[in-house]
């Protein structure tokens, strides 16, 4: 059986990402694409590496045409934006898979102070699963809507949650240092991300403001709880693609590196598309995969975290489809297992 889906905000890089592996998922028909630019486009002519893969064009996002037509929607708006149109499918009967930021957190106070808004479906805040299927996998089977995380937050919690929940770890004190490449900061132009502006340059940025933080915090706090405060800065790095986070917390107990890497073992083992590494991880390592590496190492009286995925696959378009297979019945792994995006 072939599913109809369709994609909100198709003209970003998260949502080419996302065709791609749909145009070879055997399960999926892309039948529509929309766009908030007024011009009607082909899709080729947006995404110029989908010529003679997928003839489709962009529209105006509406809902008449989409229920009835499809039965999956992935949106790839933005925060508020995603939510004020995600409702009216929910209510009409169409499964979402949602990119943004708008059902990730639990309670609509810390949403209105990060993202100073206020939420445009509040009911349905904190009754949404969380789309991180390592962690959540039951609660999004057979969900009518799944918030996709984060990409930050899935390579800071994948390797401390299990030894949060297991006690090897302090809850307090917990820094997280992320690397990201420039396609995480979207494909809207902005001074930062302007090549000569970011090119041979490192950069800092978002300290104690990023709006990942409190997704990052709500994860931990699950895990501990308890209330879970980090430190988390994000850093810019001249590639396209790729996340590598470092995460440094206190030992609680007196664990050996070998007794972490066996929790993190037993947390991951048969995970399809976690692999607990006895390497440091590199981003070149799952650049183009849904997969995350991830290690651990025992420094003095602390626990250093190292972590890598692709920020357009597993920090989001591959979770997307992850959670696409969940929702359906279908194998977590298909149309993710059989090489590199391309």
């Amino acid at each position: 059986m072939v599913t109809r889906v369709g994609i909100l905000g198709a003209r970003g890089y998260a949502a080419l990402e996302l065709i791609k592996i749909l145009l070879r998922h055997a399960g999926v028909e892309i039948a529509v694409l929309t766009s908030r630019q007024p011009e009607q486009l082909h899709v080729c002519q947006v995404h110029p590496q989908l010529a003679g893969r997928l003839d489709c064009e962009l529209e105006q996002f509406n809902l008449e045409a989409l229920v009835g037509n499809v039965d999956v929607v992935f949106s790839c708006l933005p925060h508020a934006a995603s939510a004020e149109v995600v409702s009216q499918l929910v209510d009409a009967g169409i499964k979402v898979i949602d990119f943004s930021a708008d059902y990730r957190l639990n309670d609509v106070d810390v949403y209105k102070h990060w993202y100073e808004v206020d939420h445009p479906d509040p009911g349905r805040v904190g009754k949404v699963p969380y789309g991180l299927p390592e962690l959540y996998r039951e609660q999004i089977r057979g969900a009518s809507l799944v918030a996709n995380p984060g990409c930050y937050p899935t390579s800071a919690a994948l390797p401390l949650v299990p030894l949060v929940r297991a006690g090897l770890v302090s809850s307090a004190g917990i820094v997280i240092d992320s690397k990201s490449g420039v396609s995480g900061a979207g494909r809207t132009p902005k001074m930062g991300t302007l090549f000569p502006e970011c090119n041979e340059s490192i950069s800092a940025y978002g300290i104690g403001a990023h709006r990942h933080t409190p997704e990052i915090n709500q994860l931990l706090s699950a895990a501990a709880g308890e209330d879970v405060e980090v430190v988390f800065t994000p850093h810019l790095v001249p590639m396209n693609r790729g996340i590598l986070t470092t995460a440094y917390a206190d030992l609680a107990t007196d664990a050996s590196e070998q007794e972490l890497m066996e929790v993190l073992q037993a947390a991951y083992g048969d995970e399809p598309f976690v692999q607990v590494v006895e390497g440091l991880p590199a981003t070149s390592h799952v650049a183009g995969t849904n997969y995350c590496h991830l290690t651990a190492r025992r420094v003095g009286n602390k626990v250093v975290l190292v972590s890598c995925l692709d920020n357009l696959v597993k920090g989001a378009a591959g979770a997307a489809v992850q959670n696409y297979n969940l929702l359906m019945g279908l194998d977590e792994t298909t149309g993710l297992v059989d090489g590199a995006v391309i």
